[in-house]
């Protein structure tokens, strides 16, 4: 997997002058684009178009630099249809336009081209199944609510924090089947999966029983999920789960994950600094 991800990388590269096709990358890395973005994201730290911008600008500013083509010649072959736009992009990775930059000979940002390499720590033993669930519904409240990267998604917190107890005890009592309980559930996320866009977030049940008045339903069609659990500190446990199942379970294993819902079932000791904790992610087989 690891090699072929480095092949569209090749690829990316070759082709950051003329356009790159993620679809085609996707190709190469012999997965799908929806993999290809989550892969990533999850291994680099950044969204794959921010990767591509940010090498396109780090390509550019030396040629800003090296003062051969005018400013707009740049522009274009970098793949901007004004030099105001360029202007913009590139002020916004370095810090000064191009024109300053080319006049004072400033110091200028640089994104270093991205391979990848699998570090053996023998740190992670995963424990995780695959499931063939039929289809179900998610129900219970849900909100639009922005992507946060790092740190306390404020919105999440009020959102839940906004929802009576009771309420949640109602329906809790329709969960009918894995996982059970009530659930933090994700979906419609932004394929580029960059920071600040927006997805579906339910507080709800997985459940085959009719929805309460009120409650939003999220159908989900049969499919295979990889259930991952864990233990350990609040949150750092679960952040590390996170993390581990993108950079160590997907390179290791023939899946890739599909769209769909993330569900992630959390239980917390009394005192709350403990946390039991099962992340089920929809996926498929490679080459399916």
């Amino acid at each position: 997997m690891l090699e072929r991800l480095n092949e569209a990388m090749e690829y990316i590269e070759r082709r950051l002058d003329d356009g790159v096709d993620v679809a085609e990358a996707a190709r190469v890395a012999a997965t799908s684009e929806y993999h290809l973005r989550r892969m990533f994201s999850a291994l680099a730290g950044m969204p794959l178009p921010e990767y591509i911008r940010r090498r396109r600008l780090t390509l550019a500013g030396a040629e800003v630099l090296a003062d051969r083509d005018t400013l707009l010649e740049i522009a274009v072959r970098h793949g901007y249809g004004s030099g105001e736009a360029f202007a913009r992009a590139f002020r916004a990775m370095h810090g000064i336009g191009p024109g300053e930059a080319r006049r004072t000979g400033a110091t200028l940002s640089s994104q270093s081209r991205m391979t990848f390499r699998l570090t053996v720590e023998g740190s992670s033993d995963m424990r995780y199944r695959v499931v063939d669930k039929q289809a179900f519904s998610v129900v219970g409240p849900k909100a639009r609510v922005p992507l946060v990267h790092t740190g306390p998604n404020r919105a999440i917190i009020d959102f839940v924090r906004g929802i009576a107890p009771e309420d949640l005890e109602r329906l809790e009592k329709l969960s009918d089947q894995e996982p059970r309980g009530i659930l933090s559930v994700c979906d419609d996320l932004d394929p580029s999966r960059a920071e600040g866009t927006e997805l579906d977030y339910y507080q709800g049940v997985v459940t085959s029983a009719a929805a309460p008045e009120g409650a939003a339903v999220l159908p989900v069609p049969a499919g295979t999920w990889a259930v991952f659990a864990t233990s350990g500190p609040a949150p750092e446990a679960i952040q590390h789960l996170w993390r581990d199942v993108f950079t160590e379970w997907f390179p290791s294993n023939p899946y890739r994950s599909r769209p769909g819902p993330e569900m992630l079932r959390t239980r917390l000791s009394p005192d709350g600094s403990e946390a039991d904790a099962e992340l089920w992610l929809p996926v498929e087989r490679d080459g399916s």
